[in-house]
């Protein structure tokens, strides 16, 4: 009895990010492709920094800890297959942080088929 070869391993869902190439599916300040998402990051920056935490499966108390959406965002990259620095999402948070909470907010809209780029 012979056993199957696989030839072709199973993708990860093709919504938004382009995992060939590790990109964000939306730019740092592309606010006009989520206008609910903008304008929660502009008015209650808290709120959506749980909100993203709950929608990415984990502790929405994650979002207010220091350090901890530097983690997420880390962690995100890596799930996602995007490309990046543990020292650059670091940057990043620390010097575009609201604009950067939107991105991840955005991106797991995207995959989760919730709203489209």
């Amino acid at each position: 009895m012979s056993n199957p070869v696989v030839t072709h391993q199973p993708g990860a869902g093709g919504y938004g990010t382009n995992v060939q190439t590790g990109e964000w599916s939306t730019g740092l300040c592309s606010c006009c492709s989520d206008c609910l998402i903008c304008a929660f990051g502009f008015f209650c920056p808290i709120g959506l920094s749980c909100y993203t935490a709950h929608k990415y499966g984990e502790n929405a108390c994650l979002g207010c800890v220091p350090g901890g959406l530097t983690a997420m965002r880390t962690h995100m990259r890596l799930t996602y297959g995007i490309q990046g620095t543990v020292c650059n999402d670091a940057i990043m948070m620390f010097c575009c942080g609201i604009c950067e909470l939107c991105r991840m907010a955005r991106e797991i809209r995207v995959r989760n088929g919730e709203v489209s780029v």
